[in-house]
């Protein structure tokens, strides 16, 4: 035999002796013992993944509950507030209602008509300081110049003097503002 057929017939045994190392009964036992281990690896982590997905779930619904509580609640209080909002409002102005009783029943007897303009002078006086201490104010209108955040114009009419156009001739009817905001425009008309 050559020196070249021997190591021909030397690497076949060498490759077969590789391969039966591999092949032995212990080496398959490893390799599946390995996968086992790998698969209960991987179903904790998926029971792990489902556990912290039903977490998640729960704390999302639980949330979601409290939210729709909330709102609820908010929404009662904010129905219950505005039906009680003019309460305080109503109350102060009794009194004035019963100034006004007070007044028609006088008028009924009055003989002084003085007496009667006083009267109605002095309730009309407390009502305009009732209203300003609720903070509202009256719009001032009359020879101001026009101004739209204030004002609406019914009409213009041509002006008397140069100095009076684009002002205020007349008041149809006043405007008040609330707390800085326009409750009611000044009706006015307008010299051009």
């Amino acid at each position: 035999m050559t020196s070249k057929e021997k190591q021909e017939k030397k690497q076949p045994k060498a490759k077969q002796a590789t391969r039966s190392e591999s092949d032995t009964p212990h080496a398959e036992k490893k390799h599946e013992h390995e996968h086992e281990l790998e698969r209960e690896r991987e179903k904790a982590a998926l029971k792990a993944g489902e556990e912290k997905y039903h977490e998640l779930q729960d704390k999302y619904l639980r949330l979601s509950a409290e939210f729709d509580n909330y709102r609820k609640r908010t929404l009662k209080e904010k129905t219950e507030l505005i039906k009680t909002a003019g309460d305080e409002l109503l109350i102060k102005i009794l009194p004035v209602v019963d100034n006004f009783e007070r007044a028609l029943k006088a008028m009924e007897q009055a003989n002084d008509i003085n007496a009667l303009k006083e009267g109605v002078m002095l309730i009309y006086n407390h009502f305009k300081d009732f209203i300003q201490q609720q903070g509202v104010k009256e719009i001032t209108a009359m020879h101001e110049s026009f101004n739209l955040d204030v004002h609406e114009a019914v009409t213009a009419i041509p002006a008397p003097s140069d100095e009076l156009k684009g002002k205020i001739l007349d008041v149809i009817e006043k405007g008040y503002i609330l707390h800085d905001k326009v409750i009611r425009y000044s009706k006015v008309v307008v010299g051009e």
